[in-house]
């Protein structure tokens, strides 16, 4: 199936601040989309953890939903996938401010690369580019290099940048903006990440 073209013309939306909620609403909208026969991909900025409940369901939708992850591992993720054991928290699967590796810059040049393809082929209606803010944020890729994501848009492709810390110079060029804002959480109770709400 692949990209229809249905969209007459695509607008660029950001899911950002520090609330739950950016990622699910991009899938949201990437199954609403499903639905009308347009064909979505993520690409997933410093995520490869590999146990997100996402990442099973939406090869039963393939090709309306194809999702790629380009980050670290866990070594928990075939058990945690399971559901034999819960995310532990142990941060393995994250970065630090100013901590990055050559190994997780070379992970971000590969999703950048990837990204540049898709939206170059322009096959997709949707490209949601997944946790890109934060991508900026620990400096494993620029501003300028996001910017320049964002210029190559196909006029039909709905863009979708999602993340914590997306910067204003994104946030004026977007056409619909949301921040998540936390109000409780049950982080806040000590609770860690549950199988199949959190992750």
């Amino acid at each position: 199936m692949g990209g229809t073209g249905k969209l007459e013309k695509g607008l660029i939306q950001v899911y950002t601040g520090n609330g739950k909620g950016k990622t699910t609403a991009a899938i949201g909208q990437a199954f609403r989309a499903a639905g009308h026969g347009l064909s979505s991909i993520f690409i997933h900025f410093m995520k490869g953890t590999g146990y997100a409940g996402e990442l099973f369901a939406t090869p039963r939708l393939f090709p309306l939903i194809t999702m790629e992850e380009f980050g670290r591992g866990c070594r928990w993720s075939s058990m945690i996938k399971n559901g034999y054991v819960d995310c532990r928290g142990c941060g393995e699967c994250f970065v630090k401010k100013g901590k990055g590796t050559q190994e997780d810059r070379d992970m971000m040049e590969l999703a950048l690369n990837r990204s540049r393809q898709v939206l170059q082929e322009g096959n997709h209606d949707l490209v949601i580019l997944d946790e890109l803010g934060n991508a900026i944020f620990f400096e494993l890729i620029t501003l300028e290099e996001a910017q320049d994501l964002i210029d190559l848009k196909p006029e039909s492709c709905e863009l979708i940048i999602t993340g914590r810390y997306v910067p204003d110079e994104i946030l004026k060029r977007a056409d619909l903006v949301t921040e998540m804002k936390p109000h409780k959480h049950p982080f806040d109770q000590g609770l860690t990440g549950r199988w199949g709400i959190e992750y």
